[in-house]
């Protein structure tokens, strides 16, 4: 063999091995589509950038309790106007002036987190420039504490000590939850998938045998050991055969594009499914399953945020009878000619204020806003304990049915291989005439009924397990907590 002929086998053989390789179905199982759902799916990326975007929300609550350092001012402001300037006799003489002025503040703040609220440090100067006169003036203040309190008003720093953690854990939970629900969704595209290839292989399955049949009864019929009529009943029942492979083949790949679409697989990659008929054994208590929904879900820890967020309201109404606010400060101020005069021996400078805003006859207004919040937060109590009653109800019922879908799901696959047994039966004793074609077809019928109701059994059992975690966040198939509560950022 010469080299060129060589060289074309070799590359007959890469190509035959690239086509198959290219060619080849990728066989899923339950397990896979859950993990792609979970890592890839555009449901998943939604979940994340919530989780992301409530994580610098929660950020942006810790940044109001640290110190801020914050500089502040204009440079330069120039004006050209005409001011009244008074005269010793008593006149007035408006005199033109033209000026700039520039200011600079540079402070610390500090809130109070107990009281509600700010220590500041501050320095600040300003300068005005009288340009008509070439007249330069400083003022400044090179140190100043004060302090702004309001007195007997709603304190938002205090409330939203002890509210916002919780609903920054509140929404970490959510996150577990949201990641098991989707599982779930995947769960159910699966099955919708692999009852969809159940039926094409039914369909098909009876077709060929649908088939097989006719041309038995034509050869009947030409002998004369049938009737017309049954001949007519069998020839009706494959033309059904070819429309159920047909509707059966739209069906699969309609699901296939919903689970496609869902679980983010590319229109190139060809899958197959894998039936789960594995089930996981595991033993489950109601006062475990209750103690692990309680300890883990996030509806547990929104009933705490949502009564301490009733009584802020009550507490923010009480809060708005009165407005007054404690003003003090201490520092030293200086002006001069030039810039190094403000800090040149300055003088002392001190400020105290206590200005208050109460109404004196409001016509009901206060005690109406605050029989409001009261009442809100009384319907708030009574709402959450209707919801922990239905909190428990749903673990309980949850729980009481996961047992009764496993024994389902060994009766109907029992009862799909009697079925498919007896099908066999009626098969054989069809080919010999010992019974009609009604009665073999009372038997397809059972068959493919008892494989339906197999599949959905299995639907069924996965849908509840994955609900059972999502309403726990615990796996008892394994015995492991699916959130793990750890210190917050």
């Amino acid at each position: 063999m010469n080299s060129k002929a060589c060289f074309l086998v070799v590359a007959g053989i890469f190509l035959s091995a690239w086509h198959d390789g290219h060619a080849q179905v990728r066989r899923l199982t339950l397990d896979d589509v859950v993990s792609l759902a979970r890592a890839q799916s555009p449901r998943s990326k939604q979940v994340e950038t919530r989780k992301e975007n409530l994580y610098w929300t929660y950020r942006y609550y810790k940044s109001n309790y640290n110190p801020q350092l914050r500089l502040s001012g204009n440079f330069p402001n120039y004006s050209q106007d005409f001011t009244p300037v008074t005269q010793p006799d008593g006149s007035i003489e408006f005199r033109s002036r033209q000026q700039t002025n520039s200011a600079l503040t540079l402070g610390l703040q500090q809130p109070i987190p107990w009281t509600g609220g700010v220590i500041s440090m501050n320095t600040s100067v300003f300068v005005v420039d009288d340009i008509e006169r070439d007249v330069v003036n400083w003022s400044g203040v090179p140190m100043n504490i004060r302090l702004d309190q309001p007195l007997f008003s709603f304190n938002r720093l205090r409330w939203d000590r002890m509210i916002e953690p919780l609903r920054y854990e509140e929404s970490r939970r959510e996150y577990v939850e949201e990641m098991e629900f989707i599982s779930r969704e995947a769960v159910s595209r699966f099955f919708a998938v692999m009852t969809s290839q159940i039926n094409l292989q039914i369909a098909e399955f009876n077709l060929a045998n649908n088939d097989t049949i006719y041309k038995i009864e034509q050869g009947r019929y030409n002998i004369g050991t049938t009737s017309q009529d049954k001949l007519l009943q069998v020839e009706l029942q494959l033309l059904r055969s070819r429309q159920d492979v047909a509707q059966a083949k739209l069906d699969l790949e309609t699901n296939r594009l919903r689970l496609r679409s869902f679980v983010g697989l590319n229109d190139a990659e060809q899958f197959e499914l894998v039936l789960p008929e594995e089930i996981p054994q595991f033993d489950i208590s109601l006062d475990e399953a209750l103690d692990r929904a309680r300890t883990n879900r996030a509806d547990f820890i929104a009933f705490e945020r949502r009564r301490l967020e009733a009584e802020s309201q009550v507490a923010s109404a009480k809060g708005d009878r009165f407005d007054a606010t404690l003003t003090a400060s201490y520092g030293l101020n200086n002006s001069g000619s030039a810039l190094s005069d403000v800090y040149h021996d300055p003088l002392r400078q001190q400020r105290f204020n206590i200005g208050f805003n109460v109404p004196v006859l409001d016509w009901g207004r206060n005690k109406a806003r605050l029989r409001t919040a009261v009442a809100n937060k009384e319907y708030t109590d009574y709402v959450i304990a209707q919801d922990e009653v239905n909190f428990e109800q749903e673990i309980l019922t949850q729980v009481r049915q996961f047992e009764m879908l496993r024994l389902q799901i060994e009766i109907t696959k029992k009862a799909d291989e009697v079925a498919a047994e007896r099908y066999n039966v009626a098969q054989n004793r069809y080919l010999i005439g010992r019974i009609d074609i009604t009665n073999l077809n009372i038997a397809l019928t059972e068959k493919d009924d008892a494989k339906r109701s197999y599949i959905l059994a299995l639907q069924s059992f996965w849908q509840a397990y994955y609900d059972l975690r999502r309403l726990t966040l615990y796996d008892f198939a394994t015995g492991t907590p699916l959130y793990v509560p750890d210190e917050l950022d």
